[in-house]
């Protein structure tokens, strides 16, 4: 995350970010009321529930609110370089 970041959206904003961290939380619900049931963790998980996949943490322009994954930012500023 040492990187040079910029907006993909607003192209202005190289200084102020939001880092959102993703940290799944498995449960089972009662199918009738929606009340969760049981927390898992990861190794408890059957072959039916599939763990998540996605990014560790995702980042937000302090600007424009636009919410990216850190690549997108990352890319961004190293095309804008490159001109």
């Amino acid at each position: 995350m040492s990187k040079p970041m910029l907006c993909p959206v607003c192209k202005s904003n190289r200084m102020r970010f939001t880092i959102i961290q993703q940290t799944p939380h498995y449960v089972r619900l009662d199918p009738q009321s929606g009340e969760v049931v049981a927390e898992l963790v990861p190794e408890q998980l059957d072959a039916f529930h599939q763990p998540y996949k996605g990014d560790a943490y995702m980042i937000q322009c302090g600007v424009c609110g636009t919410v990216e994954s850190e690549e997108r930012f990352v890319k961004m500023a190293q095309h804008m370089q490159r001109q």
